[in-house]
């Protein structure tokens, strides 16, 4: 029997909105919709462990999506999740613990993307994971922002620092990795290259 497919929840809390999303990422994964905050943590309790991820809406009545995102992170529930929101990124997302950021309107291929990039961060360790998430909060700052703002900012300085500090250590296990492989990598080129001859 084959793998199930990743569990995608959509919380937004405009219902046809949830419904559309959930409609374009049907085909690929399997959808659960909440249209609130506490339905959101509710599914997620019902689904046991087994949310890969959310995309999840900020401003909604009742728990909002920063509070959903916070029980969340404080239930060490290990999802990766994107903000899908009206509301436009300021400095405060510096300190929330999303791994992508998009402001509506969204459109079908954008809402894909995101979500199989969000499962394909899920493969990598956390500091790789890490390094995504402060890389797309530093993006969307930079799109945001004027380069005085950022500039003034001492955390948005400190996030900087954090993602070449994570980018170095990235290049150093690679080249430990290239450099142990090196006889490998020759070999498997070798083969190929007598295959290929065949």
């Amino acid at each position: 029997m084959s793998e199930q497919p990743p569990l995608v929840l959509v919380v937004e809390d405009e219902p046809d909105l949830a419904d559309l999303y959930a409609a374009w990422l049907g085909d690929e994964y399997r959808v659960r919709t909440a249209y609130g905050g506490q339905e959101a943590l509710d599914e997620i309790d019902e689904a046991d462990d087994e949310v890969d991820a959310i995309l999840l809406d900020r401003r909604m009545p009742g728990l909002s999506g920063d509070e959903v995102l916070s029980a969340v992170r404080e239930r060490g529930i290990d999802c990766r999740v994107a903000m899908v929101t009206a509301v436009e990124p300021d400095f405060d997302i510096l300190s929330m613990g999303f791994d992508d950021y998009l402001v509506k309107p969204v459109t079908s291929d954008t809402l894909r993307e995101t979500v199989e990039g969000l499962l394909r961060r899920g493969e990598y360790d956390t500091e790789m994971q890490e390094l995504f998430s402060l890389t797309s909060k530093k993006a969307m700052l930079e799109t945001e922002k004027s380069a005085t703002e950022l500039a003034d900012h001492e955390e948005y300085q400190r996030l900087t620092d954090r993602i070449e500090a994570l980018r170095s250590r990235a290049d150093q296990s690679l080249e430990a990795v290239t450099e142990d492989d090196d006889d490998d990598f020759e070999k498997l080129f070798q083969e190929f290259d007598t295959d290929a001859d065949e």
